[in-house]
């Protein structure tokens, strides 16, 4: 098999990461965090949520997030935009890109965004419009690409309605979520065959989940098809509020492992990545997914 040489991995723990969790960390460990990921390699952090703060109360701090991190050279700091007011707090904050998300089934949809697809189409058009005119990247978020935990299979004609929707808009970039981590690999190329025909490979971005421990195996399976650009999270953080027995991501770590292994370059540093993964790791106070973390924790005992 021909892979490619480089990819860009996304780091999505900060923000997909933390959402999730019932406790919430501190405002400075936060940015602490995000502090040390900015000195790993990494060209593009999700550092938080300017959604509701009674959604997702984890990220309640975003704006003092985004004033209190080191900004390094070359590294672009993102963060999810769900509405126009949510925006607006984003300009004020300067990030780097906005990222607006939506599900490919309907009752995904209602239960995340609490609005039918064609009702959340008009809202993430003027986000990425707005953001687009004010000279910021925008990057579109589907969910539920390769299963919905409310309706089960998701046809992948709807997957295709909603990718053009979102590129319509204006989106630099689609990120494709196994949002419950059902998928595989034969599933992963029958899905980026139909958009590949679309949609140019260097504007799709891949968003596995590890919940059945395929995420691996799917990121493969995507590199074959020609996709250069992976979301992740450091120690395995995250889940979807609304997605019952989502799981967390795939491990920045664990693929950093792996890519290098195989000689695909990507210009992130993995003891860095590690020292990272074990900070938040006892600040959330409880064992991560990392394999790698935890065989560096192993190896050390």
């Amino acid at each position: 098999m021909k892979w490619p040489e480089t990819i860009t991995i996304k780091e999505v723990g900060p923000r997909d990461g933390l959402q999730n969790e019932k406790i919430f960390i501190p405002t400075d460990d936060k940015i602490a965090w995000i502090n040390e990921l900015s000195k790993s390699g990494l060209t593009s952090i999700e550092v938080t949520s300017f959604v509701n703060p009674k959604w997702i109360p984890a990220l309640a701090d975003a704006v003092d997030v985004m004033a209190g991190i080191k900004r390094e050279p070359g590294v672009s700091y993102s963060a999810l935009v769900p509405n126009r007011q949510g925006l607006e707090r984003a300009f004020a904050a300067d990030i780097d890109e906005a990222a607006v998300f939506m599900s490919a089934s309907e009752t995904h949809n209602l239960k995340n965004i609490n609005k039918t697809i064609p009702d959340t189409l008009p809202v993430l058009k003027e986000i990425v419009q707005d953001a687009n005119a004010a000279g910021k990247k925008t990057r579109g978020y589907v969910s539920t690409v390769f299963g919905c935990p409310y309706e089960g299979v998701v046809n992948t004609e709807a997957v295709v309605r909603v990718a053009d929707s979102l590129f319509d808009m204006g989106i630099d970039e689609l990120s494709l979520g196994d949002t419950i981590g059902v998928a595989n690999p034969r599933q992963v190329q029958e899905v980026l065959d139909l958009l590949l025909k679309r949609f140019p490979s260097d504007k799709l971005a891949m968003h596995f989940h590890d919940t059945r421990g395929m995420a691996l195996a799917n990121v493969l399976a995507s590199l074959d098809m020609g996709i250069t650009v992976f979301d992740s999270s450091a120690g395995g953080l995250g889940g979807c509020p609304y997605a019952p027995g989502a799981s967390g991501n795939a491990v920045t770590e664990d693929l950093l492992y792996m890519l290098h292994g195989m000689g695909i370059h990507t210009g992130v540093d993995e003891e860095k990545i590690l020292a990272a993964s074990a900070f938040i790791q006892e600040k959330i106070g409880q064992s991560l997914p990392s394999k790698n973390l935890q065989a560096a924790g192993a190896h050390d005992q």
